[in-house]
């Protein structure tokens, strides 16, 4: 019996391992019948494209992630699943996964153990970390 599951949410940076996680979640969501949500964080300095803080989403890097975004609303439809995503401006996007995962009411967050934060080397990247041991919601970490 698979649990009873509306909503999960998938941050997604643009990295491979992002998109590794969203490849989960499209299977999960088809097994429980829910919805995907995408979220990237734009926090300035983490940024695809620029590395200075601002307090608005860059305009060059909201067309690379719409891109990105966008191919994952169409992969996940191939699959017959919804897809909706929001990008926000953060400070730190392991705390900002956390507060919108709680405002949307996830009942699932599935994300990659690295992405295209500063700490690339390390097993279990810095913002993965942090949400798995924090969140009150359960964590799908995908290697």
């Amino acid at each position: 019996m698979l649990p009873n599951m509306r909503k999960i949410l998938v941050p997604l940076d643009g990295s491979r391992n992002s998109f590794r996680s969203l490849n989960y979640a499209i299977y999960l969501a088809r097994q429980c019948q829910t919805t995907l949500v995408g979220l990237y964080i734009d926090s300035g300095h983490t940024s695809l494209l620029i590395s200075r803080p601002h307090k608005s989403p860059d305009p060059k890097v909201v067309k690379t992630v719409k891109k990105f975004m966008e191919d994952a609303k169409t992969k996940s439809a191939r699959n017959g699943i919804e897809f909706n995503y929001e990008i926000i401006t953060g400070v730190d996007p392991a705390y900002d996964i956390l507060k919108y995962a709680v405002k949307m009411k996830a009942d699932l967050i599935i994300m990659g153990a690295r992405g295209l934060g500063e700490f690339k080397k390390m097993f279990l990247g810095s913002t993965s970390n942090y949400v798995l041991h924090k969140s009150t919601i359960p964590v799908l970490i995908v290697k």
